[in-house]
């Protein structure tokens, strides 16, 4: 597959998947954004090899696989269709190897651990699977400043919190919970009433409690944003297109009184695009404002 042909399958795997992300990417240059489909759509494969792989396929192995699929990316010798993309990509940009390699170990960690103790044994995952994809977008977006990572680093957890959140339902109904266990005791609310979908008084103080520490980091996020150089501000504008959509997300679980057995919390595709729209435009007039719209 030559790395035109690649690089269209990481565009359609981007495109079909009618993530939130898509919506943000359209506000970059095309080089930028086509990198941006090629990591999105590297994501989207490593994590489906442990929560949808093959038929008949060893989800560890898939792993595997996809460890050597980047070392051989790097080396210039890749064979999947997202890596081929990817190696094309790294003769531009110069993303250390060791986020991808990061990224695949948080996937992992699906294969052998259904729950977090507490938030401090929660959040290695978080920033594998979250924070990490951040730092990658520092060097697509080429962000200067050292301070930005810790803006990458709070951004993602705070995209990660707000995603387990929402998924708390489908997530148990694959025996996965994520939110901390001493956090569920704290509030008195068990795994019984979390597999049985019981919105009880307990579990609305649990949740409130949840979108708290969520708030928190896109707060710490945002401080950060504001102590960078203007240039670093405009380089971040996709993030902060990301922040939007994803901040109205956490506003809507708390509007819903944190009902979220039933239908997922979505965002409407127009929303999405109004709120990157209006972003970027907030942007533009301002200069180096990336506030939320």
């Amino acid at each position: 597959m030559s790395p035109q042909e690649a690089q269209t399958y990481c565009k359609k795997v981007t495109q079909e998947s009618g993530s939130n992300f898509y919506y943000s990417f359209l506000f970059l240059p095309s080089d930028r954004r086509e990198l941006m489909y090629t990591i999105y759509a590297f994501c989207r494969e490593v994590d489906n090899a442990v929560d949808d792989p093959p038929g008949g396929s060893d989800p560890l192995e898939q792993v595997g696989a996809w460890r050597k699929e980047v070392s051989e990316a790097y080396e210039g010798t890749p064979s999947f269709p997202v890596t081929i993309s990817l190696a094309h990509h790294l003769k531009k940009v110069d993303i250390p190897q060791t986020y991808f390699q990061d990224l695949i170990s948080g996937v992992e960690m699906d294969l052998t651990i259904k729950r977090y103790a507490t938030f401090e044994d929660l959040y290695p995952y978080c920033y594998r699977v979250a924070s990490v994809v951040g730092l990658i977008c520092l060097r697509v977006f080429g962000t200067r400043a050292s301070e930005a990572k810790d803006y990458a680093e709070n951004l993602g957890l705070a995209f990660q919190l707000t995603n387990i959140l929402r998924d708390i339902s489908s997530d148990a109904a694959q025996d996965r919970i994520y939110v901390p266990q001493e956090d569920l005791e704290r509030f008195g609310y068990k795994e019984s009433d979390l597999f049985a979908s019981r919105h009880t008084p307990q579990f609305i103080e649990f949740m409130e409690f949840e979108c708290q520490r969520a708030r928190e980091y896109y707060a710490k996020a945002q401080e950060i944003l504001q102590t960078l150089p203007p240039a670093d501000r405009r380089s971040l504008i996709v993030a902060e297109i990301m922040r939007g959509i994803y901040s109205r997300i956490l506003d809507k679980i708390e509007t819903n009184n944190y009902q979220i057995f039933g239908p997922r919390v979505r965002i409407s595709s127009l929303k999405r695009l109004c709120i990157a729209g209006n972003i970027w435009l907030r942007s533009s007039l301002l200069g180096t404002s990336t506030q939320q719209a």
